[in-house]
């Protein structure tokens, strides 16, 4: 059976393992303490770990942190069949210090920071895990509507309404009869429609399939700002099974974020002429001091580069003030970002 999957993207099985993961880990309301590191290099995290000086909360932290990166050497966890990545989450609890760990076979970047909460921003960043999906299957007389967190479906409404499929002999003329049909329909989208505006909220895709032509046909129903989300789905009906609905979802958030991406990169260059722009790491620290920073574009192999321990606490920063993180997966945006230190920063304002 051939394998439709794109290789930079992750497996369905273990994108619904991380997801599972991180719904528990985003209910984590504390100061924590996040690491990645790839396999292999859990000594030189565990000095990296030594060599930073916290709080005595923190350092408790931080030394359990080090137990679990020693007993992880030698057996390894991983949601897939591999471990590229470790990533431990540590925090304080009734006075107690609670561990959680994954590993995926994806390649994260190196991350050590302390921060308010859980920094799981890589994980949305690379894996495409964490997202708010709204997914709409319909056709001309009944419609679906789920609102996937991650895996999780937390909220699903059913439409229908009783459509006549052919005009029937005696009584209204053919041509009555298909301009009722036709109104009907329209007001049922125009329902579908409205269900959709109150259940996205904070959707970052509206993923719209179904069999014939009743999605394109809803499609015009919608307003501008839901449309500007939405993607059409290709062979999805009401039989398709979660599993292929799962890999569906997959392949549009990776797209989604590939444009996204672009578009971040398309808009720091054409603020280079207005001095809004910083790509020197020395002057993009100094700007996240002062909190003049408005975007931190991070390529995630920044660990290759010679100033990653700089780039770690650059992120530390960042995450601590109100300053945006995007990390870069594409081997294209990488390799632009390697010519700057793996780092390029869009400012709020000019800096001296």
């Amino acid at each position: 059976m051939k394998n439709n999957q794109n290789p930079d993207e992750i497996s369905p099985l273990e994108w619904l393992s991380i997801n599972r993961f991180l719904y528990e880990i985003k209910q984590i309301d504390s100061p924590c303490i996040s690491v990645y590191y790839p396999y292999g290099k859990g000594q030189e995290t565990m000095s990296l770990l030594e060599e930073t000086k916290r709080n005595e909360s923190l350092e408790k932290i931080e030394s359990k942190i080090e137990k679990r990166i020693a007993e992880l050497k030698d057996n390894p966890v991983s949601a897939g069949k591999f471990t590229n990545t470790l990533c431990i989450f540590g925090w304080i609890k009734n006075n107690k210090v609670t561990i959680k760990v994954i590993g995926t076979s994806k390649k994260l970047p190196y991350v050590y920071m302390a921060s308010k909460k859980p920094f799981i921003k890589p994980f949305k960043d690379i894996l495409e895990t964490n997202y708010n999906v709204l997914l709409v299957t319909l056709d001309q007389k009944s419609a679906r509507i789920q609102k996937f967190y991650g895996s999780q479906i937390v909220l699903e409404s059913k439409l229908g309404i009783d459509l006549q499929g052919r005009h029937r002999k005696g009584g209204q003329s053919q041509g009555r009869f298909l301009r009722a049909r036709q109104t009907k329909i329209h007001v049922f989208f125009k329902k579908i429609a409205n269900k959709v505006r109150e259940m996205d909220l904070n959707s970052d895709l509206i993923l719209l399939g179904g069999v014939g032509p009743a999605k394109t046909e809803f499609y015009g129903e919608l307003d501008s700002k839901l449309a500007k989300k939405c993607r059409f789905v290709e062979n999805l009906s009401f039989a398709t099974s979660i599993n292929d609905i799962e890999k569906k979802i997959i392949r549009h958030l990776y797209q989604h974020r590939r444009k996204y991406v672009t578009e971040i990169i398309e808009k720091y260059e054409n603020l280079v002429k207005q001095g809004l722009t910083a790509k020197r790491n020395d002057v993009i620290f100094k700007a996240l001091e002062i909190g003049a920073v408005d975007t931190l574009i991070v390529s995630a192999n920044y660990y290759t580069d010679s100033q990653f321990k700089k780039i770690m606490r650059m992120l530390e920063i960042a995450k601590n003030t109100s300053c945006k993180i995007e990390f870069a997966s594409s081997p294209k945006i990488i390799q632009k970002l390697e010519l700057d230190n793996s780092v390029l920063a869009i400012l709020r304002y000019k800096i001296k």
